[in-house]
């Protein structure tokens, strides 16, 4: 619902996969007193999960249907999703763990896979030849991508999903009942991101777009530049700027959006209610709604 380090000096000059770059970037390095770095955040609907750079995953929060049931673990990336987790193989096969009622967590045979995305009640795959795969929830359409091609980045919304095209377009299936799907006149995009109601698209020169739902102002990113990075949660935005500090944008009645303190940042992630940053030294910061302490991110 999701970035790479240095990803201010990539995101204008390549279209490409931002969750594997930021594991070729800095996989393999350690913190101060021997502690891993988180190399990758995601926050899902009630839960949290960090990609450790030694391929090991920690999470917190909501475990009711066992999605941070992570601890075995070793991968490339990891997405969360509304009551499951998505994690990314070194060889291109897929895990997944949490609630399974409409067959998301099914990834068992898929292999080949780039990049893998979690969404409300379904999960979506970028194969490494462009193509997209998708299991679970598929009333809304939203596990249609399967003419899918020349795909580099896939995000997942709670019922659409949204795929970047090697030239910059954008491409989106799924519930379209406030125009989040609405996407097809992009260009120049380089990353895009997926939220309840609304998508986010984030264009070469830094600048922002969005639509769908706006009640929650959710969608008004039009006056942001330098931005390097975007993260759409459930009513609220999330961006990353060049000087790694970051803004929002969106419903903020549990805190969501109090990051206008937050520096050093190299990657945020807009959960439900809640949102997290990584910072450079591979320390994680996380504001917004605790009830279930998906922000006790501290000692990571």
């Amino acid at each position: 619902m999701k970035i790479i380090p240095s990803l201010r000096k990539h995101h204008y000059v390549a279209r490409v996969s931002i969750f594997l770059i930021a594991v070729a970037l800095i996989a393999g390095m350690v913190g101060c007193g021997g502690r891993t770095n988180i190399i990758q955040v995601d926050a899902g609907g009630w839960h949290t999960v960090g990609l450790r750079s030694d391929g090991t995953v920690v999470a917190v929060g909501d475990n009711t249907s066992g999605q941070c049931n992570v601890g075995g673990w070793n991968t490339t990336q990891v997405d969360a999703g509304g009551h499951h987790t998505v994690g990314l193989k070194a060889g291109g096969t897929v895990v997944a763990v949490g609630w399974n009622e409409s067959g998301q967590c099914n990834v068992g045979n898929w292999t080949g896979i780039a990049q893998v995305t979690a969404g409300g009640l379904h999960t979506v795959g970028l194969k490494a030849g462009g193509t997209v795969v998708a299991v679970g929830h598929n009333d809304f359409g939203q596990c249609n991508v399967g003419n899918w091609t020349g795909t580099i980045q896939v995000t997942a919304g709670v019922y659409h999903t949204v795929g970047l095209k090697a030239d910059g377009t954008v491409v989106a299936v799924g519930h379209n009942d406030f125009g989040q799907c609405n996407v097809g006149n992009w260009t120049g995009i380089v990353q895009v991101a997926a939220g309840n109601h609304h998508t986010v698209g984030l264009k070469a020169d830094g600048t922002v777009v969005a639509v769908g739902y706006n009640a929650s102002e959710q969608c008004n990113v039009g006056s942001w530049t330098g931005i390097v990075q975007v993260s759409a949660g459930v009513y609220h935005t999330v961006g990353l700027e060049s000087d790694d500090t970051v803004v929002a944008a969106g419903n903020n009645a549990d805190g969501e959006c109090n990051v206008g303190g937050w520096t050093g940042i190299v990657q945020v992630s807009a959960g439900v209610y809640h949102t997290v940053g990584r910072r450079s030294d591979g320390t994680v910061v996380a504001v917004g709604n605790n009830e279930h302490r998906q922000c006790n991110v501290r000692g990571w």
